[in-house]
């Protein structure tokens, strides 16, 4: 176990890491990285969110294009691998049901979460499960309160265990400022991929104007 994390080792097995990558940025590749290299995961599964169901009624970017750009920023890395599993089940996407998927072929789940979305999950759906299902890597975010183990033991004792906390990378980025600098025709360059920010201008994406050369 590297120096500041807390919880259990973990050893081999599948990182799971989900979100909207809307767009997928540098900070998530850092994270999903440091996870790999600190728990010794054999490799990170990129899930983009089918229908965030923290996020109703919020616009978001057509999926195709959003596992595009998951696509895009995790080719040349063969530890790094895209999924379809959340795009294709239809209604919300729970993670509950993707761990239980992804639980039948890889029974040794890791879930890479940030520590602003694990400080919200007594707020999931079935999150008792979850903890069955995988144990959790804790990314600290720059601007949110470190948090580790407490928080399930408060809730959910007895899975204390399940948790690991991350030390590091701190990277402060956000999906939304990034989507400002697009639509403003502002350089995406050094926070995201080159291949992403050429996807990005490309397709036009978050212009309110939209170029689509698929249509």
């Amino acid at each position: 176990m590297g120096a500041g994390t807390v919880g259990r080792p973990v050893t081999g097995g599948l990182g799971v890491f989900g979100g909207t990558f809307d767009p997928i940025h540098l900070a998530h590749l850092a994270v999903a990285e440091s996870a790999r290299d600190s728990l010794g995961l054999a490799r990170v599964l990129f899930i983009p969110a089918g229908v965030p169901p923290h996020k109703p009624g919020q616009p978001i970017t057509p999926a195709p294009d959003r596992l595009a750009m998951v696509e895009a920023a995790i080719a040349g890395n063969p530890a790094f691998e895209a999924s379809r599993i959340e795009l294709d089940r239809p209604g919300p996407s729970y993670t509950v049901d993707t761990l239980e998927a992804l639980a039948v072929s890889d029974p040794d789940l890791v879930l890479i979460l940030s520590s602003e979305a694990y400080a919200g999950l007594p707020s999931w759906h079935e999150p008792r499960r979850v903890l069955e299902l995988a144990r959790l890597a804790i990314a600290p975010r720059d601007g949110y309160p470190d948090t580790g183990p407490e928080l399930v033991a408060r809730h959910y004792p007895g899975l204390e265990d399940r948790v690991v906390v991350l030390d590091g990378p701190r990277i402060r980025l956000s999906a939304s400022e990034l989507r400002t600098r697009a639509a403003t025709g502002r350089s995406l360059r050094y926070l995201v991929p080159d291949a992403v920010a050429d996807y990005i201008g490309d397709h036009g994406l978050y212009r309110t104007t939209r170029r689509d050369d698929r249509s």
